[in-house]
């Protein structure tokens, strides 16, 4: 590959020349000169997600402001638009927007007619928020989630979970974390099936229920106070597994379903199904699986409560499991139905933090990585509506955030614009224009 250097004339330069192997014996050129093209055409339709859903609005709303309204070059709505599009097209760092705030088809997107902010300007954004904005934000989320449902549902699973949000600096909050072997944050998340409600930033020393029970009880005010019928029910592993709280759900009305830690006790209760599971491997070479019940009451509890025994017996030895519920039903219809589908969850928390960078913690102020924590949640609010509202019935209905990127929103386009209309010429070529076209039609507000 051959380089002609750039000339310059004044203070006009031309862009760099690459010379590329010919194709039969027509020379191949390329240089970064096309004028307005955007590679990211597909933020139209991302566009207008957010416009039916009103998101980046509501945030914009309910997010602080302490400029100098007499200096004010791009408003609070355009700088969420920004920060959400960006990451949904997987820019995570500031510094993109620096050449990204002068593609047209990004400022036609954030609805402005001129160059967006740049990355200082997003910095000082970031660094605004506090404590305050944090829970405005996450009522906006529930707000959301209330909003998506066109009928009252029946029953709601609230799936609460931790993971690890490692850390490469001396951020405040970082602490180090025996079980992950690293220095990191612990945000708890909270999502009911794919839709996420709550991603609340914690520090990395942080026991699983550190402000699990405020954020449950927030919640089950917020549900019942739209849909007083609705059966709710919290879904979490033995971390969560604490009496305190679950005593406030039996005084609540709210079922709960969390796995248990075993002890010699609970296998002591659990030994009628482990011994048959155990003689049952032995007899067959086969892998069991007994299920059964007991009424279990460690010593600091109140009362005795249902735990479900799961006796499982293969080739590796014996692997009991043991879940807490007030549920009713056949006990191995919840483990198997109920409990089991918790692991979805992990795979949403992988989702967003994969493919929209929730992970970027990377400020030294608390607030402001929390604030960077509820932008990506409200970023994978978009996407996951995108595909449950605009992509059903299609080949993508199931498709990754990564994969729905890569797909409908890297799509190129020529941008003219002018003082009378803002005309986008896609690629031709796209594989994935009707399915584009569908989606448009879904968020269509008129």
């Amino acid at each position: 590959m051959k380089e002609k250097k750039r000339h310059c004339a004044g203070t006009v330069c031309t862009p760099t020349l690459f010379s590329l192997p010919p194709v039969k014996k027509r020379a191949v050129t390329l240089a970064f000169d096309g004028g307005n093209v955007s590679s990211d055409a597909g933020l139209l339709a991302l566009r207008q997600v957010d416009r039916t859903l009103g998101l980046s609005r509501a945030l914009a709303q309910v997010l602080p402001d302490p400029r100098d309204p007499s200096r004010v070059e791009h408003s609070l709505v355009s700088l969420v638009r920004q920060r959400l599009f960006g990451l949904c097209c997987g820019y995570e760092d500031l510094n993109d927007h620096d050449t990204l705030r002068h593609d047209l088809a990004w400022q036609t997107a954030v609805e402005q007619l001129r160059p967006l902010a740049s990355s200082p300007t997003l910095c000082r954004f970031e660094n605004a928020a506090g404590r305050d904005a944090a829970w405005a934000m996450h009522r906006v989320l529930v707000e959301q989630f209330l909003a998506s449902h066109r009928r009252a549902p029946k029953e709601l699973i609230l799936d609460f979970d931790t993971t690890a949000d490692r850390v490469h600096g001396q951020q405040e909050g970082a602490f180090f974390h025996a079980h992950y072997g690293d220095y990191c944050f612990l945000p708890l998340y909270v999502f009911c099936g794919e839709q996420l409600l709550v991603a609340a930033l914690r520090p990395g020393n942080s026991r699983p229920t550190r402000g699990a029970w405020a954020i449950l009880k927030f919640l089950v005010q917020a549900l019942r106070a739209k849909w007083p019928q609705v059966k709710i029910t919290v879904r979490a592993d033995s971390g969560f597994a604490r009496w305190r709280m679950l005593r406030w759900c039996e005084d609540h009305g709210v079922h709960y379903i969390v796995g248990f830690g075993k002890n010699s006790r609970l296998l002591a209760l659990a030994r009628r199904w482990t011994g048959r599971a155990a003689k049952g491997f032995a007899r067959t070479k086969e892998k069991q699986r007994l299920f059964g019940e007991v009424k279990y009451a460690a010593h600091r509890w109140d009362c005795k409560r249902r735990v479900l025994v799961k006796a499982e017996h293969n080739d590796q030895g014996a692997n009991p499991r043991f879940v807490l519920t007030n549920l009713e039903g056949d006990p191995q219809a919840l483990y198997d139905e109920v409990y089991c589908a918790r692991g979805e969850m992990e795979n949403r928390i992988k989702e967003q933090q994969m493919g929209l960078f929730s992970d970027k913690t990377s400020c030294q102020d608390w607030w402001a990585n929390q604030f960077r924590l509820l932008l990506s949640s409200s970023a994978y609010v978009l996407m996951e509506s995108l595909r449950r509202v605009g992509l059903k019935g299609t080949e993508l209905a199931r498709a990754q955030v990564t994969t729905l990127r890569t797909r409908l929103l890297k799509i190129g386009a020529v941008v003219e614009r002018n003082t009378r209309r803002v005309r986008f010429k896609l690629a031709s070529g796209s594989p994935y224009a009707e399915i584009f076209r569908r989606v448009l039609q879904a968020f269509s507000t008129g």
